[in-house]
């Protein structure tokens, strides 16, 4: 069935009182949407054209690479140095001064004076600048146990261990992806109506891509240099089982709460796509088919998912369960029932547990990339289109829309300890977001505003003493101390998935789970939760290299290829 023969009546978004908690967003999985694999399916579709224009590094890995992609209209190109750094300075904070790599992504084809330019900027990172010729900066460390492994094994003519590569699954992971006018790189504003980066952040993952590339091209180059007679380049099955890894914090995970309607749009293209699906009358034998292969190839793609935090391992205990489960009850005839994905999909909202309804909302929507694939156009968004407050709202009209959005805040008692036992501030010393205890840290006045739930219910109790009548321009006059949260409600009022409906300042919130809803929608798969602040993930595992995207077949590349076939 194509998108325009859906009967618009069938196609109901889930709730944003149920979307938009943190338990359920802590349990995101990539999908169709996501931006990696709306990346490479434009890469494919429009047939661009790798070229690696230079790769000058020497056998202490030191030197400099160019990769270039070259699209319809435009070429993009990723400036790479590696450096030769000392054990003693690798760290993964933020605040490093010194990392095995660093990137740049050009703005066309550098010439020789561009690159000079960048090698005297982009290794220092926030020390250095650049400019609106670039669209990213990046860095990133080894996984030195495993590039050591990678390259010893080569340069003897062996393949390395599958074990050890697929324990830790990348050869580097970034510290940092930088766009947006960072460091003085270009704006998101000057190149967001070009069609590649129509999407969110396009061009952040294009760079983690080439980065990937870079890697495993650097290693083997290492392994020619320390023995050019014997040296070998990794089997390409093998090669495609390493990603770009990535350490994030606290750091990134105010993200979702500073960009309300980008976190709006985002959900909503998710919640439309399930909607979609869910409306289908019947599944034809082909999609059938091709849904039940996805589903073997999700349990495989689980069952290499290892951690060691205590809370992400029950998780995925629990979603092993999960599969099983669902495998056993499509074997009941689930799928040749008369709305199969509707049935299929309210049957696990009380057989499955939270991680394995929101695997199978992704898994729904592999065999119907017709219905779907137009849904990343509409994930980007206009920020200051909702920045504005209507001061002609009366107080009256304010109230009601508190108490329709906000009222899981309302309800919460604001004066126990443990309602707001946490603030978010920036460090002076780290300068990135932290998440502090509001009682024995003296940090109350360095408060950031991401607790919307206690400042709406701190609105509600003002807007009780007003009159109905009174616009809010007049109350702001005599409290402006509201200001931020009215243009909160307000924007709430328009996109129902602006607000996560939680207490993000209470003793028991899980940052981790702003961090999982975050890279769900970059594609990021494997999390591995350090603890409840940072975790670790892996890109683009599985997928094609630059050179092979015109080639390789990779729809669904996020899980690993399986060799049965469904009879």
């Amino acid at each position: 069935m194509k998108l325009d023969q859906l009967n618009p009546d069938t196609v109901v978004l889930r709730p944003a009182h149920s979307v938009m908690r943190l338990a359920r967003m802590g349990s995101f999985h990539q999908s169709r949407l996501s931006f990696m694999r709306v990346l490479l399916r434009r890469l494919k579709a429009e047939r661009w054209r790798f070229e690696r224009r230079a790769f000058e590094i020497d056998a202490k890995g030191v030197g400099h690479a160019v990769y270039t992609m070259h699209g319809p209209a435009r070429s993009y190109s990723l400036v790479a140095f590696a450096h030769d750094l000392p054990p003693e300075q690798r760290s993964d904070r933020v605040i490093a001064t010194a990392w095995d790599a660093t990137f740049a992504l050009f703005d066309g084809v550098p010439t020789n004076e561009d690159i000079q330019r960048l090698s005297r900027n982009i290794p220092l990172q926030e020390a250095g600048r650049v400019t609106a010729s670039e669209l990213t900066v990046s860095r990133a460390n080894r996984s030195v146990r495993l590039f050591d492994h990678v390259v010893d094994c080569l340069s003897r003519g062996e393949q390395p261990d599958v074990g050890q590569v697929d324990a830790v699954g990348y050869l580097m992971r970034t510290t940092a992806v930088y766009g947006s006018g960072k460091l003085g790189a270009a704006d998101r504003e000057s190149i967001c109506d070009r069609p590649e980066f129509a999407a969110p952040f396009q061009a952040e993952m294009l760079t983690v891509f080439l980065i990937r590339g870079f890697v495993l091209d650097l290693v083997e180059h290492l392994a020619v240099l320390r023995a050019p007679d014997r040296a070998v380049p990794l089997d390409p099955e093998l090669r495609r089982r390493f990603g770009i890894g990535n350490s994030t914090g606290l750091g990134m995970a105010p993200f979702l709460l500073n960009h309300p309607i980008l976190l709006n749009n985002w959900i909503e293209a998710r919640e439309t796509a399930l909607a979609r699906v869910r409306a289908l009358p019947t599944a034809s034998p082909v999609d059938a088919k091709a849904f039940r292969v996805m589903l073997r190839r999700g349990q495989r793609n689980v069952d290499d998912w290892h951690s060691e935090h205590a809370l992400q391992c029950d998780k995925i205990t629990k979603l092993k369960a999960d599969l099983d489960t669902l495998t056993e009850h499509l074997e009941t005839g689930a799928l040749e029932k008369e709305m199969p994905w509707d049935c299929l999909y309210r049957w696990s909202e009380t057989a499955l547990s939270l991680e394995g309804q929101e695997l199978l909302v992704a898994l729904m929507m592999e065999p119907y990339g017709g219905l779907v694939d137009d849904l990343p156009a509409r994930m980007s968004a206009d920020e200051t289109a909702g920045f504005a407050i209507d001061g002609s709202m009366t107080v009256r009209q304010l109230r009601d829309i508190v108490a329709a959005n906000y009222a899981w805040a309302l309800e919460i008692d604001w004066t126990l300890p443990e309602s707001q036992a946490r603030a978010w501030y920036v460090s002076a010393e780290k300068l990135e977001p932290r998440l502090g205890e509001r009682e024995s840290e003296p940090i109350a006045a360095y408060e950031q505003p991401l607790a919307p739930g206690r400042d709406a219910a701190l609105l509600s109790s003002a807007l009780a003493s007003e009159n109905a009548d009174t616009r809010v321009a007049d109350m702001l006059l005599r409290h402006p101390e509201h200001r931020h949260i009215i243009r909160r409600v307000q924007i709430a009022a328009r996109y129902p998935y602006a607000e996560i409906r939680d207490n993000t300042i209470a003793a028991d919130v899980l940052p981790i789970d702003l961090l999982r809803a975050k890279l769900s929608f970059f594609g990021a798969c494997h999390f591995d939760p350090r603890s409840d602040r940072w975790v670790r993930i892996n890109m683009f595992r599985n997928a094609p290299f630059p050179h092979e995207v015109a080639q390789m077949e990779f729809a669904g590349w996020t899980y690993p290829a399986i060799q049965e076939i469904l009879e």
